[in-house]
């Protein structure tokens, strides 16, 4: 019999807050979190705007100890506070570090979509070049493989499943949670740590410079550079944090009286490859919308039953087709859209993590019975204009809310998708 799957506690580490408290009133306040970077105007960026966590560090400090700290670049220490945050908010102990006892039955896919390519270019390439391989020491490996995010996370929790770390581009972090589910639900294991996390850095985000695919119009007004489904959309802008939730059978969920936050309903992931209109940096819309579609026809909920969308939603060219779709696949004609916002317009696109820190917001939405605004786009796009009545631009009331969707479409042409329900009983 498939196991139900429900999350059970919360981590974040985003731009606009670090923890759920700071991040839930910059939702509803539609606070930004982007900030002109130093590093990028020194190294002769065309985009100057960030959104990069403030005070990580100060945490990481205070949460994990200075060994520990020596090995963890910023998606490591990103990681790490937003999944220990997660674990403890399910109610559950972090263990000592000298307890020898395995957790057999909880895992961790925690994705990335860059990796170590921060510690790559500032530690391993300037050291090699001067002929000072000795002096890189002994952590730059765990720091740089891609698996270094889940694999640093099952030693603070000492998890005994299935640990890995995923890679699907901008789809990453909602992947993960479409993998966790299946686990959970087959029966391999009663609780999963899922999400993503990616580095604050100039080295990961420069090749999207190069292609002229972030926003350079707003250096001088930061807050105002991510306009998802604006007419004055100048392309994304870069960013950095990590979200983790811990998914958990329904049956140990109840078993130890465990706080439940929202059940996953179902989720979908699929490649458009990359053919009608889709290619490496490009959706294919059809396969957009059977993303969509086949999350809805997994959980069950008919489209006209779904309350809020979570866009991808990235302030570049592709955010009318991504609208279109999704008026498509749910079967809504103009007007009759639910709310579809873009938690990006606040906090940039943090790529790896950029679906894991929204499926937190999508999930706080429906906890809290809320719909947080999409800034920057009182300018809509003119083929996004019919769908007005859908985009919040204000903080919006929505008590009655029971379902919510949240997808992500990457490079690669792949996308995933998850509907989630809010926990009454």
């Amino acid at each position: 019999m498939k196991q139900r799957v429900v999350i059970t506690g919360l981590g974040i580490v985003a731009p606009n807050g670090n923890g759920l408290h700071d991040f839930e009133i910059a939702l509803r306040k539609g606070r930004s979190g982007l900030r002109r970077h130093p590093a990028m105007e020194k190294h002769g960026f065309a985009c100057r705007v960030a959104g990069v966590p403030q005070g990580a560090d100060e945490l990481a400090e205070a949460m994990f100890d200075s060994d520990e700290l020596i090995a963890m670049n910023s998606s490591h220490r990103f990681a790490g506070i937003a999944a220990v945050d997660a674990w403890t908010d399910a109610g559950l102990p972090r263990p000592a570090r000298d307890d020898e006892t395995v957790d057999w039955d909880s895992g961790a896919i925690l994705g990335t979509g860059i990796g170590g390519m921060d510690t790559i270019a500032a530690h391993i390439v300037p050291r090699v070049n001067s002929n000072s391989v000795r002096r890189l020491g002994s952590t730059m490996v765990e720091q740089v493989m891609a698996s270094g995010v889940s694999a640093r996370i099952s030693g603070l929790l000492a998890l005994g499943n299935q640990v890995t770390t995923n890679s699907s581009a901008c789809s990453t972090g909602t992947e993960a949670l479409a993998l966790g589910f299946e686990r959970i639900r087959r029966g391999a294991a009663k609780r999963m740590l899922v999400g993503g996390a990616e580095g604050a850095s100039e080295y990961i985000w420069a090749g999207f410079d190069a292609m002229r695919v972030l926003c350079r119009s707003f250096n001088d007004e930061p807050e105002k550079a991510s306009r998802p489904m604006s007419a004055s959309a100048g392309g994304f802008v870069p960013a950095a944090g990590a979200g983790a939730l811990l998914l958990e059978s329904l049956e140990s969920a109840r078993e130890r009286g465990a706080r439940i936050y929202a059940e996953v309903m179902g989720t979908a992931i699929n490649c458009g490859g990359q053919r009608g209109g889709g290619s490496m940096t490009a959706p294919n819309p059809e396969s957009v919308r059977r993303c969509i579609k086949s999350a809805l026809e997994a959980a069950g909920v008919p489209g006209d039953e779904m309350g809020v969308i979570n866009g991808h939603l990235t302030a570049t060219g592709a955010d009318p087709s991504e609208v279109h779709a999704w008026a498509n696949a749910l079967e809504c004609a103009p007007g009759k859209l639910p709310p579809i916002t873009s938690t990006k317009s606040m906090i940039g696109h943090a790529l790896g993590a950029a679906g894991a820190i929204e499926c937190v917001a999508t999930v706080l939405m429906l906890r809290h019975g809320f719909v947080h605004p999409s800034i920057n786009c009182e300018d809509l796009h003119p083929e996004i204009e019919p769908y007005a009545a859908s985009v919040p631009h204000e903080l919006r009331a929505f008590p009655e809310l029971r379902f919510a969707i949240k997808a992500g479409f990457g490079f690669g042409d792949v996308n995933a998708a998850t509907v989630l329900r809010k926990w009454n009983t």
